[in-house]
C-alpha cells in the first residue's frame, strides 16, 4: 500500500493541534476562576477529546484507501438516519418505508458509490425514492399526517444518507490531483469553520443570528469564524485541483452551506423539542450533531467540483 506523503503531513499537522488544544485546555482548566468559565472549558476539553477519537478513525480509514472510506461513510449514515427515526415521530403506516430505507436503499446508495455508477447513485434517492417510498406508504390506507410523515421519511433520507454519502463520492472524482485530500480539504474545511464560529462566538459573540433556532450562534461568530475558515481553505489549495482564488471560493461555498446545515437541522431539533441527536460523541451530541453541516455543503463541492474541475 503506497501512502500519499501529503496526507502523513495533513495528520500530523491535525495531531499537532489537537496536542497543543489538549495541553492548552488542562492549563485553562487548571486556571478556571469560576463556574461559567470552567463549564466553557470543561466543555471545550471533551470536544478535544472526541476530535481524537474522530481524528484516529477518520486517518486510518484514509489510511486504508477509498473502500474504507465509503465504509465508514457508510456507517455514519446509518449512525445518522437511526438517531433521526429515533427522535422523529412515525406510524405503523411508516414501517415499510422505514425498512427500505435502512435496509435497501441506504446500502444501495452505497454499493453504487462501490462501483461508481455516478448516473445511478446521484438519481437513486432524489428520483426514484423519492416517488417510490410515497407510493409504498400509500399501501398501508394510513392517510394521516400522510404528508408530514412522507416529508419526514424523504428528508431523513435525503440528509442522512444522499448528501452525507457525496463526501466520500469526492474520491472517485478524477481531478488531476489526490481525490481522498479533496476529501480531507472538504472535512477540515467545515469542521474548522464550525470550530472557528464557536470561538469566536465565546469571545466576541454579542448578537444572536436566530436566538429561536440556535440560541448559540451569533452575527460575530460566524463572520469571524467563517472569513477564518475561508482563509484556512485558501491556504489548502495544494489539497485540491484549485487555484487559491478558486479555492478560497470553494471553502465560502463550503462555510455558508455548512452553517445552514447546521442551522436546519437546529431548526428541525427546535421543533421536535431535544437539543442534540444523541449523545454518542462526548462534547459534541449525536452523529448528525456532528457531520450536520456535511449535509449541505459535501453535495455543493461534489457537483461544483464534477462540473467544472473534473475530467
Amino acid at each position: 500500500m503506497t501512502i500519499n506523503t501529503t496526507v502523513l503531513w495533513v495528520f500530523g499537522g491535525i495531531f499537532l493541534v489537537l496536542l497543543v488544544g489538549t495541553i492548552a485546555g488542562a492549563i485553562l482548566s487548571a486556571r478556571a476562576k469560576n463556574e461559567e468559565s470552567r463549564r466553557t472549558i470543561d466543555n471545550l476539553n471533551a470536544r478535544t477529546r472526541s476530535w481524537w477519537i474522530m481524528a484516529i478513525v477518520i486517518g486510518t480509514a484514509v489510511l486504508l484507501g477509498q473502500k474504507a472510506i465509503i465504509l465508514l461513510f457508510a456507517f455514519i449514515s446509518f449512525g445518522a438516519l437511526r438517531e433521526f427515526w429515533t427522535l422523529t415521530p412515525s406510524r405503523r403506516g411508516d414501517h415499510r418505508s422505514l425498512f427500505l430505507s435502512f435496509f435497501v436503499l441506504l446500502p444501495a446508495q452505497y454499493a453504487l458509490l462501490w462501483v461508481n455508477w455516478y448516473s445511478f447513485y446521484t438519481v437513486l434517492i432524489p428520483v426514484y425514492a423519492f416517488l417510490g417510498l410515497a407510493a409504498i406508504a400509500t399501501l398501508s390506507g394510513e392517510t394521516g399526517d400522510f404528508l408530514d410523515r412522507s416529508a419526514r421519511v424523504q428528508w431523513g433520507l435525503m440528509l442522512c444518507v444522499y448528501s452525507i454519502s457525496l463526501a466520500p463520492a469526492l474520491t472517485t472524482l478524477k481531478t488531476g490531483s489526490d481525490p481522498i485530500l479533496l476529501l480531507l480539504y472538504l472535512v477540515i474545511v467545515v469542521q474548522l469553520s464550525d470550530v472557528l464560529q464557536y470561538v469566536f462566538g465565546k469571545l466576541f459573540g454579542r448578537h444572536r443570528f436566530s436566538p429561536n433556532i440556535s440560541p448559540s450562534k451569533t452575527i460575530e461568530g460566524l463572520v469571524g469564524g467563517g472569513l477564518s475558515a475561508i482563509l484556512i481553505g485558501a491556504l489548502l489549495y495544494p489539497l485540491t485541483p484549485f487555484s487559491p482564488l478558486q479555492s478560497a471560493g470553494m471553502a465560502a461555498v463550503i462555510v455558508v452551506a455548512g452553517f445552514f446545515g447546521g442551522f436546519v437541522l437546529s431548526a428541525v431539533k427546535r421543533d421536535l423539542g431535544v437539543k442534540d441527536w444523541g449523545t454518542l460523541i462526548e462534547g459534541h451530541g449525536g452523529i448528525l450533531d456532528r457531520v450536520d453541516s456535511l449535509t449541505f455543503s459535501a453535495p455543493l463541492l461534489f457537483h461544483l467540483t464534477r462540473y467544472w474541475f473534473a475530467t
